[in-house]
Parts: C-alpha cells; sequence; structure tokens
C-alpha cells in the first residue's frame, strides 16, 4: 500500500507536543494538534475560545522559545488547534496520529480509547512515550490498531536532535516499521534508529547510565561538578553541556525518573547499582532544585554586585552554590590545541594525572555496558552509535570511541582493571578481529554478533561519507582531500578550524574544478565536521593588514574572487553540499555554485560587516546581480537594491536552509533543501550527474548587470546617516555601510549603467582593502581572532 502523510495530529501540546507539531508543520505538513479543554470556571460556562486556552497557550510558548522550533515562521499557518472534547473526531481526516500526553499509562489508555472511536481503519498511531512500554498502551485495543501501532521517540528539540526511536509491538505490521524508518529518514530528517520495546529504549538507557556512572565516578575520585564538565564536553565529543549542565536543561527530576525506571524494571541488568539515586541527588529533587525549569539545579545564574549575570555551582558536599572555579589539569590542557578528535582522545585517556584515571574509568565502565546491552536493547550494535550521536549530540559512538582506543588492547586494560566485557565481545576478538567497524571500497562495514561477520551499513549511496572514499584519493594538500565518488563524480572537502578557507582550501576547489573538467562529470564540495565553513580565514587578512602588505592582501582577495568565479564558470557543474554555519566566504561559495544542496539546519549569511569589511570574494557582486535580475517594472527600481543592502549591512544570518531562500542566498526553484543531512552529499553528487546529463553548457560571464549609480546612492547614503544620527550605528559602521553602497549602485555613475561582473569584483575589491586600513575594522578583527568565535553582527 502506497502510503501518503498529508495531515498529523498530535495530542497534547506540552513542551514535546507542540514543537512535534511545529516540526511537521516546518516540513510541510497540515498538523491538527489537541489537548484537554480547561475546566470552566466556577458557576459558569466556558467560552468557546477559552476551550482552546491550553493548546493556544502551549502553541504560543513553543513559538516564543529559543532556539525556534520553526525553519520559518510561517509555517504556523499549517497547525489547526483544538481540545480533545470538541475537535477529537477531525482525527479521522488525518494520516498519522501521535500521542504526546503525560506518561501516565492509565491517562494514555483512555486518550488511545477515544482515539478508536474516530480513528479511520489503516491510519498511522503512535506514542511519544520515553519509557513505558509500548505493548502495554495497545493492551484492549482492536487488531487494526494494534497493527498500525508503535513507539515514535522523539528527542527535544524535536527540530534540532536528529533521532527517532522506532520501537514496534510483537503486533506491529513490519510494513508499517519499513515506513516509519523511510519517512523519519526522508521527510523528518531524523536518524531513525529501529529499538527493541525495553525499558528506557537506546539513547536514554545508554545516556542516563553513563551520567550516572559519571556521576559516581566523581564520588570515587572526589571531582567537582565544573571539573566533570570540564572533562566531558567538547573535548571528548560532547556537546557543551557536557554532564552536569545537561541535566539541569533536560531536568534533574527527569533523569531521576529514567534512572529508577531502568533501576526498578531491569532486575537482571549487571549495573543496576549504578543507577542507584545518590543521596544528594534525592535531595535536590526533594528542594525543587530541579534545573533551568525552576531556575537552580547544579547551576544557578544570580547577578553580582555590579549587575552583571554570575553563574554559581553547586557544592555536592554541602549544597551550597559558589562562584564556578576553571579546572585545571595538565592532560586536558596538553590535549586541548589537538584539531583531531581520535587523536585527542586517546591522549586524554593515557593520561597519567587525575583527569586520565576519569577518562580510563569512565570508558572501561561505558564499553563494558554497551557490550551487556547486545543484543537486549538491539541486535545491531551501530544502532547504540547512531542513537547517541543523534540523540545525545555525542560526536563518535561507544563503539566506534572503542574502536579510537584500541579494542583488543583497551579490552585487556578493562580485564586488568577488573571490568566485564560480553561474551561475543571476547569470542570476536579470539576470531582475530580487532574493530567493530571497518571501510572498505568506500563503504563501511559493522561486525554483526548474530552471523559473526561484518555487515556493510545499511544506505547504501543514499549516505557518502567522502572520509570512506580515502582508497579512492586522487589529490590532497595540507588541508583538502579531493576523490573519486563514482559515477564520474569528484568530491571535495576541507580539515581546517571551523571550515575556515584559505589559500589552501581555494588552491583545492581550483584543482577539483580543473581535475573535474579533464576526465568527470563534475564535483561535489562538502565537509563533515560540525560546521560547513565560518568563513574566510581573517586571521590572513589581518595578519597581511596590520603588516600593511597591500600588495599580497589584494592578491589573496583577487585569488579568492578568482576562485569563486572559477565554480561559475567551470566547464562542468559544481555543486555545493553546506551545513551549519555557511557564513562569509562560505557563503560566497555558495553563491557561486551551479546548485546548492543544503542540509535543513544550514545557518548562511554575508557576515562581514560584523568586522568592519564588505564581502569581498565576489559576494557583493553577486546580490547586485541578482537584485538587477530581480528588479520589476511595477515598483521602485531601488526597493530590491535596498532589501539585498539591508542583508549585507545587518550581517544577516539565515537561521535555516528555508530562511536562506528568504535572503536571497538560495534560488527558488533551482537550490533544494536535504532534510536528512546525511543525504545531502549523495543528493548534491545526483545533481551533479543530471545537470552534466542534461547537456551542460558553461556559462558566459555577465556585462549586462544593471547598476542604479546616483539615483540609488543617495538614498542609501540618506538611510545611512539617518541610522547614525539617531545612534543606531557608529561613525566606522556609517563609514563601512556607505563602501557597501558605493559599490552595490555600481560607484557614482550619473544615470543607471550596464555593466560586468569583473568592473563590480573590481570596485568590491578596492573597497575591501580600503576597509582593511582602517583602525576600527582591525580591532574588531582582532576582537573575532581572540574569541575563537566565528565572525557574527
Amino acid at each position: 500500500m502506497k502510503r501518503a502523510i498529508k495531515k498529523v495530529a498530535v495530542l497534547g501540546s506540552g513542551v514535546m507536543g507542540s514543537r512535534i507539531a511545529c516540526h511537521f508543520a516546518g516540513v510541510g505538513v497540515q498538523v491538527l494538534l489537541l489537548d484537554i479543554a480547561p475546566p470552566p470556571p466556577e458557576g459558569g460556562f466556558a467560552k468557546p475560545s477559552d476551550k482552546n486556552k491550553i493548546v493556544n497557550d502551549a502553541l504560543a510558548a513553543a513559538l516564543k522559545s529559543n532556539p525556534s522550533p520553526v525553519y520559518h515562521k510561517d509555517v504556523v499557518k499549517k497547525i489547526t488547534t483544538g481540545n480533545f472534547d470538541d475537535n477529537m473526531k477531525e482525527i479521522a481526516g488525518c494520516d498519522w496520529i501521535i500521542e504526546v500526553v503525560v506518561e501516565r499509562l492509565d491517562i494514555k489508555q483512555k486518550v488511545f480509547e477515544q482515539v478508536e472511536q474516530y480513528r479511520k481503519p489503516g491510519t498511522l498511531i503512535t506514542s511519544n512515550t520515553s519509557g513505558i512500554p509500548i505493548h502495554l498502551m495497545a493492551d484492549g485495543r482492536s487488531e487494526d490498531f494494534k497493527k498500525h501501532f508503535c513507539g515514535t521517540h522523539f528527542f527535544n528539540p524535536p527540530r534540532y536532535l536528529r533521532l527517532l526511536e522506532i520501537i514496534p509491538t510483537p503486533h506491529t505490521d513490519p510494513a508499517i516499521v519499513d515506513f516509519l524508518m523511510s519517512y523519519g529518514d526522508l521527510y523528518l530528517g531524523k536518524t531513525t534508529v529501529l529499538c527493541k520495546d525495553t525499558p528506557a529504549f537506546i539513547a536514554n538507557r545508554i545516556g542516563v547510565f553513563g551520567m550516572m556512572a559519571i556521576m559516581n565516578v566523581k564520588e570515587q575520585l572526589k571531582l567537582s561538578i565544573d571539573e566533570i564538565d570540564a572533562l566531558t564536553g567538547p573535548v571528548i565529543g560532547r556537546p557543551k553541556s557536557a554532564t552536569f549542565r545537561t541535566a539541569d536543561v533536560v531536568g534533574i527530576d527527569t533523569l531521576v525518573k529514567v534512572a529508577k525506571g531502568v533501576a526498578d524494571n531491569c532486575p537482571a541488568d549487571e549495573a543496576r547499582d549504578q543507577f542507584a539515586i545518590p543521596a544528594w541527588l534525592d535531595k535536590m529533587v526533594a528542594n525543587n532544585w530541579l534545573g533551568d525549569k525552576t531556575g537552580q539545579g547544579f547551576f544557578k545564574k544570580t547577578k553580582g554586585a555590579g549587575g552583571e549575570k554570575e553563574i554559581l555551582t553547586l557544592n555536592l558536599e554541602t549544597l551550597e552554590y559558589a562562584p564556578r572555579v576553571k579546572p585545571k589539569f595538565p592532560s586536558l590542557d596538553a590535549a586541548k590545541p589537538i584539531d583531531d578528535l581520535y587523536t585527542r582522545l586517546k591522549m586524554l585517556v593515557a593520561g597519567q594525572d587525575k583527569a586520565g584515571e576519569f577518562y580510563r574509568l569512565f570508558h572501561y565502565g561505558l564499553f563494558s555496558y554497551i557490550s551487556h546491552r547486545i543484543p537486549e536493547i538491539s541486535d545491531e550494535l551501530y544502532r547504540v552509535d547512531d542513537a547517541m550521536m543523534a540523540g545525545f549530540g555525542w560526536e563518535i559512538g561507544a563503539f566506534e570511541s572503542w574502536d579510537v582506543l584500541g579494542l583488543v588492547k583497551t579490552t585487556e586494560a578493562m580485564k586488568a582493571a577488573g571490568y566485564k566485557v560480553a561474551p561475543w565481545v571476547e569470542e570476536m576478538i579470539a576470531a582475530g578481529n580487532k574493530s567493530f567497524y571497518k571501510i572498505e571500497g568506500g563503504k563501511k562495514y559493522c561486525f554483526d554478533p548474530a552471523s559473526k561477520t561484518y555487515k556493510v551499513l545499511p544506505g547504501g549511496e543514499a549516505f557518502i561519507v567522502m572520509s570512506n572514499y580515502t582508497d579512492k584519493e586522487i589529490w590532497k594538500n595540507a588541508s583538502c582531500r579531493l576523490y573519486e565518488l563514482g559515477d564520474q563524480v569528484l568530491g571535495l572537502q576541507w580539515f581546517t578550524k571551523m571550515g575556515s578557507i584559505g589559500s589552501d582550501v581555494l588552491s583545492g576547489i581550483q584543482t577539483g574544478i580543473e581535475k573535474a573538467e579533464k576526465n568527470y562529470k563534475g564535483l561535489v564540495i562538502a565537509n563533515e565536521g560540525a560546521n560547513f565553513s565560518a568563513g574566510a580565514n581573517v586571521g590572513m587578512i589581518f595578519m597581511f593588514a596590520i603588516e600593511q602588505d597591500y600588495d599580497e592582501l589584494n592578491m589573496a582577495i583577487r585569488f579568492f574572487q578568482q576562485t569563486m568565479m572559477r565554480a561559475r564558470y567551470s566547464s562542468v557543474p559544481v555543486v555545493v553540499a553546506p551545513h551549519g554555519l555557511t557564513l562569509g566566504g562560505a557563503c560566497e561559495l555558495n553563491l557561486h555554485a551551479d546548485k546548492c544542496c543544503p542540509a535543513a539546519e544550514t545557518y548562511s549569511g554575508l557576515v562581514e560587516l560584523g568586522v568592519g569589511l564588505i564581502p569581498g570574494g565576489g559576494g557583493t557582486k553577486e546580490f547586485v546581480l541578482r537584485a538587477a535580475d530581480e528588479m520589476h517594472e511595477d515598483e521602485p527600481e531601488t526597493i530590491t537594491l535596498k532589501n539585498r543592502f539591508l542583508s549585507i549591512a545587518t550581517a544577516k544570518v539565515a537561521t535555516s536552509a528555508q530562511e536562506g531562500f528568504g535572503l536571497g542566498i538560495f534560488r527558488k526553484g533551482h537550490d533544494e533543501v536535504i532534510m536528512n543531512q546525511g543525504r545531502r552529499i549523495a543528493e548534491a553528487k545526483k545533481s551533479v550527474i543530471e545537470i552534466f546529463d542534461s547537456g551542460y553548457t558553461a556559462p558566459v560571464q555577465r556585462n549586462d548587470i544593471k547598476v542604479l549609480g546616483q539615483s540609488a546612492l543617495g538614498a542609501l547614503y540618506s538611510g545611512i546617516h539617518a541610522m547614525k544620527t539617531a545612534n543606531y550605528a557608529t561613525e566606522h559602521d556609517a563609514l563601512v555601510a556607505k563602501k557597501l553602497a558605493y559599490v552595490m549602485c555600481g560607484g557614482d555613475l550619473s544615470e543607471p549603467t550596464l555593466v560586468s561582473e569583473q568592473y563590480l569584483l573590481d570596485l568590491e575589491r578596492e573597497a575591501f582593502l580600503s576597509l582593511c586600513g582602517e583602525k576600527k575594522t582591525l580591532e574588531r578583527i582582532q576582537s573575532v581572532l581572540k574569541s575563537g568565535r566565528p565572525v557574527r553582527n
């Protein structure tokens, strides 16, 4: 049966329900969001509008939350609200019904009883429970209900955390499971993980074990909260919130509830004692110190004597708050400068100080635990890694971490330290296998304990990981790697801090295009780090500017412009597949590509004004070109140009790929948003082939770009002056904005004129170079370099 999801009903509008509704609306699905009606006022009747107060207030709160649960503000138009009393009958017109009410089995069963009265046969019905056994919720329901019933566990916030756990019951039709696995991947952008119906499923079972084990190691080694969070954050490939900050965000009561649930419902768990709640944690719950939701938990925000914000840390021995203390560990300090996570992890675990001891104890306990969860919670070990990366934000999974540290060596060290591994791991090693994962011919394989063989990971060509193509590497320099991706397509990626674009990367782009033009159909440009690129290497710009080496700086900017134009006017298609931060020079590369396949979570913008510069790699030129093409006879010519000018002048950054279309970075009907970030490279490769096979012809440089000269320049200058007069812009801001306006108007021309791309590039470069000599610009660049953060307004 071909199944289409046109309308979804979400039952329950709490934190999860309202945000799940927003996510479905964001991908274009009509949503019916329902919740209970509040009790009528005493001695009176509720007005019809009052009956939807709970659901409407919940949706309004979700839309105001930060980060935003929607890709674009207009998606709320796809959400209709109502209440269980008046609107439950409307679920008959829905293709999928998702229950997200309070975590009580009796209440869920009551809701499902109502659902069965109105649900049409064949409709999907799922629960977002985080721990109640799925099979218990379907007790007493019809055969058709049970056949189409399943657990679909989203993680909060649903837009940003990519995990969707699919938990079938023995009665669930396998075709329904296959559909949900596929739909979650393709349309919701999720890493769909098939789970067994066991307590806490996969991610929470392992994640909460990890947090509780860390708390126990903390007690053993007498470490502080600040020390633990310094040790368990980005330095080991975990989120910035690390351990205790994560607990505050999730809710300490939630953590305790899950831990108790595992302890109560998993009597055979060999590490059950790790889930025991420490006395200080029980005390925190009794005090209502539950984290962010109650204003204090492991951390507490206060105001200092001068009114400035201060974060205090809880001392778990005295249960009193005190100022945060920056931890100091020699091994941590030595490892931080190392960019490669694998190398860094090895160094940390080998450390001979207390930090090293912590890492060994923590990892040994984690590895022992995950080995014993196969096949209890999953038959396939890669699902455990997928769940932890997508649900808890780990950069690498637990089994992959074991590989990085050396499976055989680490297992021996674990046993010597008194940690047991599951028998299947012992048998695997005894058979001569030295890792859980291996890569052959561009494909990643994972050991399968049931068959005792390696099996290729599912997804095949749909999930291209360029780093897996090391045996297909055809060129490299200090920063870049160029691979054959098959089907006569090349792939380029680079490995610089924050994906910054310097001379090595520009040379890599030029080389990739040159080689593709000779023997291939085209080139895909993408990166596999946390972000595509935070932009041009501002450190190089600062060095040339501070030394007043303007000839070198001029050559560097000219090379950047030439590389962007090379991407635009190559004889083969160049497709860029960005994700995450795509700022400044990286945004300019997108503007010059034949096509972009951005992940839904792509944050793009021309942000150069944030450091007192204008886009100098062709970005300003391209916005002028697009503004000229967008001008309409029925509106003033300056309107389109003004909108483009403001996007650059205010350093606007799109908070999603969809917003990128609104800013004019991506082109409607041309560029394509890829919901699942893991699919973007494969989709970009497919686009290269389609464009080439349709008869690609290299475009011709433009010399017909209409610029408005003085007629628009005067209006923009007037606006800039008004902003400065009203103290919305500094003297330096006004100077930079005027330089930008001058370029975007084509200079001080007496009348509208048709100019070439090169004419605009020359104006752009001249303005960029002149601003590099400004003291305020250099101060801003230096500030960015010191902070280590990307350029933002």
